[in-house]
């Protein structure tokens, strides 16, 4: 859910008083004048060819000035510049970065308040609405002129699907593709421009233990912040890929089944599965959540949640027990490409 403007300088290193050096034996023009006599303790000067009349020495970039462009170059992108970049590139740019780049300011970095004040404008509530009922997830913005990235069982088969921002906005999206065997869907917002974007960053770079942010609406509660740690890594969850099962669950209040070491939870996941490598943290997830963003602490999307544990099949009485999972961000970078062009699968 998104500063980089720099001139290039050359840098002169010719000094114009230090010409080519001549070699001992070059024969001498002997129309030429003899050099004068070198005082004693003196050592000969060489020659000067004398320049062109009208023309200029040459520029010459040499070694030190391409440091420099490199070095700007390397400030700008170390200095957590992708959201400025994506604004002047344009809107339908998708701000990614590695797990160093921070979108926190830095005298709030590596707090639960910055990276909830710096990301909670990207994070957005959906409501659904199909001839089975209606459910309520989250979702990433991912482009300025809205792009969003949410769990495809939030949308899923949804005859209209109505998006309310961080600023209490509300939009009418369509949806552009769905991969069921992810659990991710990519919808438009009709008539927006100048979102907040978040920054995508780099799951392949999340460590267990690691501090985490969830940012969501559990419950119709938008923009609810909690926290946590990644508590493993490469967890097998196996989800539905049924329609018709992801709409008992909207009537059902939005919970998502899914299995887990061979056992099932929040319900029957139906015949039709599929797998997916997860994020696992404690990071308190409830019904509602699913498709928000689980964000480390530089202010990057690492993982998009998606599943949660429950102790009840009631989603009225269910509550979060630290066992949340999460779509890992990579594995949503390479999908967008399918999404956009109305994967349907």
């Amino acid at each position: 859910m998104t500063e980089s403007l720099r001139q290039n300088g050359e840098y002169e290193h010719a000094n114009p008083s230090q010409g080519p050096l001549q070699h001992a034996s070059s024969p001498v023009n002997p129309e030429w004048p003899p050099p004068p006599a070198q005082p004693p303790g003196i050592p000969p000067q060489p020659l000067q060819p004398e320049e062109p009349h009208g023309r200029r020495p040459a520029r010459r970039r040499g070694p030190a000035a391409l440091l420099v462009a490199v070095a700007i170059v390397a400030a700008a992108v170390g200095g957590g510049t992708a959201y400025g970049i994506q604004e002047l590139t344009g809107s339908d740019t998708v701000a990614s970065s590695s797990t160093s780049t921070t979108v926190v300011p830095s005298s709030q970095k590596g707090t639960v308040s910055g990276v909830a004040k710096a990301v909670s404008p990207s994070i957005v509530e959906i409501n659904a609405t199909s001839n089975a009922g209606s459910s309520t997830g989250s979702g990433v913005i991912i482009t300025g002129d809205g792009e969003i990235i949410t769990n495809n069982h939030v949308v899923s088969g949804a005859s209209s699907v109505k998006v309310t921002t961080h600023d209490g906005k509300q939009y009418t999206a369509e949806v552009v593709g769905t991969d069921s065997k992810k659990d991710l869907a990519l919808i438009k917002l009709e008539n927006a421009s100048g979102l907040k974007a978040a920054t995508l960053g780099d799951s392949a770079g999340v460590g267990v233990g690691d501090q985490v942010v969830a940012i969501g609406s559990p419950e119709g509660l938008t923009g609810t912040v909690t926290s946590g740690i990644v508590s493993a890594l490469d967890r097998d969850v196996t989800v539905s890929t049924d329609e018709g099962q992801q709409q008992q669950q909207q009537r059902q209040g939005g919970q998502w089944p899914f299995e887990f070491g061979g056992q099932q939870f929040n319900g029957d996941t139906g015949s039709s599965t599929t797998t997916y490598k997860a994020i696992q943290t404690d990071a308190s997830l409830n019904p509602g959540n699913s498709g928000g963003a689980l964000i480390d602490m530089n202010g990057n999307i690492i993982g998009i949640n998606s599943a949660m544990y429950s102790a009840t099949e009631s989603s009225a009485s269910a509550g979060s027990v630290g066992l949340g999972f999460a779509i890992p961000i990579n594995t949503v970078k390479a999908d967008l490409a399918g999404l956009r062009a109305g994967a349907s699968d």
